[in-house]
């Protein structure tokens, strides 16, 4: 099938460093590819995946804001659609894209919420379910959806067989995250201080938010033991998160799907976590990790990280949280809503399928000035 993929416009796919939704946009987009169906992707303009991409898009810098302003998401959801004409079916990403009404015509479009369900997004997902799909990332998630009628639980994947395994050898525990009060990187400290072990933290600051919690709440508990080493790029993530005894993952809010976990897994590395959000959906207490209510609980369990085999970290990584069952997961749904949509002329398909490896990526021309009224 040929699959019209809408990223975010404020982070390149796939991101430097820190940038979960791209993450993911990035491994479907491979994945369908490398599984024998057509992707056409919107992203940032210096976005470097190895599939077709829409030319126009705006380049992104990397210290750019994660979230910007209202007019930059909606004009890069306008050209991304424009561009969309003779695609099977549209998987959307950004918020404010679902509720764009010049959509082409009979092709059926899906989004999935990678944030939290809460009162405003909800009602913004009320609005659009009549004519779009709505994918939850988690259970929990999906349990907070009030009001919005959810498709499909559709759990994030890596691609396992990419991410190096590592044998904890580093003798030190790692965070890895935002640096921000919701992701915990005080609470680690905490957690590591109290077991005794040496903390390693990598965590995206980029914003005043973050600089100023980072001011106020981390720095003042640095020491020769609990180090931030900086904001990572993947090859140095995953031999951080390889050589840790365990990912601490303390988070204070009910985060919908923690990347980072699974991330871990991958690497055979288990999981310290607090039991907000999808974490006892993620982390099997006991085997691939230890979930606990309270940060400071989580202090004993460091010192037992070492009871827990890391090959079944691995294994469950493989098999449940791969990049192949999530591509399969969204082939499923894309076929079935296919299937389901009125039958209109599609123009000819005007783009070629390139190999996930391919170096020379085509990209589709948008027309900005006929398809932004108003803009």
């Amino acid at each position: 099938m040929r699959v019209g993929l809408i990223s975010s416009p404020w982070v390149p796919v796939p991101p430097p460093a820190y940038g979960g939704l791209e993450d993911v946009v990035d491994r479907l987009a491979r994945g369908l590819v490398e599984a024998g169906h057509d992707v056409l992707l919107a992203a940032p303009g210096n976005s470097c995946c190895p599939v077709p991409r829409i030319e126009g898009m705006a380049d992104i810098a990397r210290d750019a804001p994660i979230n910007g302003d209202t007019i930059t998401e909606m004009a890069h959801v306008a050209r991304a659609y424009a561009a969309m004409d003779d695609v099977d079916v549209i998987h959307d990403h950004t918020i404010g894209g679902p509720l764009y009404r010049h959509r082409p015509a009979g092709i059926p479009v899906v989004t999935t919420n990678h944030g939290p369900f809460v009162p405003l997004p909800n009602l913004l997902f009320s609005c659009i379910q009549r004519d779009t799909c709505v994918v939850a990332v988690s259970e929990h998630q999906a349990s907070t959806a009030d009001g919005v009628h959810i498709s499909r639980v559709i759990h994030h994947g890596v691609d396992v067989d990419r991410i190096p395994v590592g044998a904890g050898e580093g003798g030190y525990a790692a965070f890895l995250g935002r640096m921000t009060a919701c992701k915990g990187p005080r609470e680690a400290i905490e957690v590591a201080r109290l077991a005794g072990v040496p903390l390693k933290i990598a965590a995206k600051m980029r914003e005043k938010a973050e600089y100023d919690y980072f001011k106020a709440e981390v720095e003042p508990l640095l020491s020769e033991d609990v180090e931030y080493i900086g904001e990572l790029e993947p090859a140095e993530k995953f031999q951080l998160l390889g050589a840790a005894i365990a990912l601490l993952n303390p988070i204070q809010w009910a985060e919908p799907f923690g990347l980072v976990m699974i991330e871990a897994l991958a690497c055979g590395t288990p999981v310290m976590a607090t039991s907000f959000g999808s974490v006892p959906e993620l982390i099997d207490d006991g085997q691939t990790g230890f979930v606990r209510d309270e940060a400071k609980d989580l202090a004993p369990c460091l010192l037992d990280a070492s009871t827990l085999d890391r090959r079944t970290c691995r294994e469950v990584a493989a098999t449940r949280f791969c990049t192949a069952r999530m591509v399969a997961d969204h082939v499923d749904l894309y076929t079935e809503l296919i299937e389901r949509a009125p039958k209109v002329r599609k123009t000819a398909f005007r783009w070629i399928r390139r190999s996930s490896s391919t170096l020379e990526v085509p990209t589709r021309k948008s027309e900005p000035n006929s398809v932004l009224p108003g803009v």
